[in-house]
């Protein structure tokens, strides 16, 4: 949660700021800065203070600020038609569709669909999953037609709107909402035997719980610290579902759209013990900054499920988010972004591993999605440090700091980050 320092503000930063508390709901604390403008890895604040961001608006400034394929096609496209309404269908929507079936390797007759936001892409796993589990009650009469459930990792983060945060193990930011949807249940990530009870539960008669109608789950569980799941942990997931004929949704929100190194992170062997999910789902870097958000449901039979009227959106995939998207993903593949991701984010973890600093207990991630492990809880007052050296971090946990810098992020960005980094002093004071 952003926090306020108000010694360290330039004066239009400091008069901004003062406007901005009078306007906006307390939601997101004060902002650290008024930013102004961005190139590439870099943006400025209102005050003319240049920042290196590993940050990239968590994850989502794919290609940093300003990338001239972005700006161009969003601008062609506004000039064009930037919303028709879900009546009708636009070319970039119907590219961007069949785009990312391609890259997410589903198989024939997998479908789309697009939101706004990781929460609305998950909001739509949710609802089909909800779908999938009467189909699968009703083909099991000996459970007696209980409502099936979904069960999801402690830890784990899937979104603030109320069928997302249902999802959402963390207590302080559901228990002001309770009571949630039902049917949803925690288990222990990477715990098999957990996982093997909440099957089990399902019974027969009156005493058995329903059927499982999904798994959802982060193969890094972002929110949590940047904390990966073990790929073994994944494949016995992948062999419960399949057992009792239950759907496995992974969440991509933040892993997906090359962050990890592959387009997906299910993709990578070392997350997801070589897995394929039923459902994606997708947001932050998929159209570079634009909102956009979605799931891919793997295979016809599934996606069928949602009938006209069931479900939708009414700015979702509009042409001029489908527009920067499809830039997107086009920079990213030519480019090569994908091994830069994979290169940039060994070279990240090696230099903060060797870097000396005493503050520094460990690091982890894949590709471009990393948390340096803190020796005190002191994320905050680290955070707040780099921020005034000219580098965006951000405090993902007391004792840890999460660095996800755009995709394009340069072999010499890496070096100055990291020289940053190592100066953090050891001694500042815990949150």
């Amino acid at each position: 949660m952003p926090t306020e320092n108000t010694e360290t503000l330039g004066a239009k930063d400091a008069e901004w700021l003062g406007k901005y508390t009078k306007v906006h709901m307390n939601v997101f604390g004060t902002p650290l800065r008024v930013m102004d403008h961005g190139q590439g890895t870099r943006i400025w604040d209102i005050d003319g203070n240049e920042y290196l961001d590993f940050l990239a608006g968590i994850a989502v400034n794919s290609l940093g600020y300003a990338h001239p394929a972005w700006v161009k096609a969003v601008s062609e496209q506004a000039a064009k038609v930037a919303h028709t309404s879900n009546y009708f269908a636009t070319e970039p929507q119907i590219e961007l569709a069949s785009k990312l079936v391609g890259l997410a390797g589903a198989p024939e007759g997998s479908h789309v669909y697009f939101g706004n936001s990781g929460a609305e892409g998950n909001e739509a796993a949710i609802k089909l999953a909800k779908l999938y589990g009467r189909t699968l009650a009703g083909a099991l009469p000996a459970i007696g037609g209980k409502p099936a459930r979904i069960i999801a990792l402690e830890h784990g983060f899937h979104g603030r709107t109320l069928g997302a945060l249902s999802a959402t193990w963390k207590p302080v930011i559901r228990k002001p909402f309770e009571p949630l949807m039902p049917a949803i249940e925690f288990v222990p990530a990477n715990d098999r035997l957990a996982l093997y009870e909440a099957f089990a539960e399902t019974g027969l008669g009156k005493y058995g719980k329903g059927p499982v109608a999904a798994v959802i789950m982060e193969l890094i569980q972002g929110e949590a610290g940047v904390r990966p799941l073990d790929p073994q942990y994944v494949r016995h997931v992948r062999q419960m579902c399949d057992i009792n004929h239950a759907l496995l949704i992974i969440d991509e929100v933040q892993t997906g759209i090359g962050r990890t190194g592959r387009w997906f992170a299910f993709q990578r062997e070392d997350l997801s013990g070589g897995v394929t999910p039923d459902i994606v789902t997708f947001a932050k870097g998929v159209a570079g900054g634009f909102p956009m958000g979605g799931m891919i449901a793997f295979g016809a039979q599934l996606s069928a499920l949602f009938t006209p009227g069931s479900h939708g959106s009414t700015f979702a995939g509009n042409p001029l988010g489908a527009a920067a998207a499809l830039a997107t993903l086009d920079v990213i593949e030519h480019d090569h972004l994908l091994d830069n991701a994979e290169n940039r984010g060994q070279q990240l973890r090696e230099g903060i591993a060797s870097c000396g600093n005493p503050l520094f207990a460990g690091v982890r991630g894949r590709g471009l999605l990393n948390a340096v492990q803190l020796a005190h809880p002191c994320s905050h007052a680290a955070m707040n440090w780099a921020l005034e050296h000219g580098l965006i971090i951000n405090a993902v946990a007391p004792d840890a700091l999460r660095l996800a810098p755009p995709l394009i992020v340069s072999e010499q960005d890496i070096d100055e980050a990291v020289g940053i980094l190592a100066r953090i002093p050891s001694d500042l004071p815990d949150d």
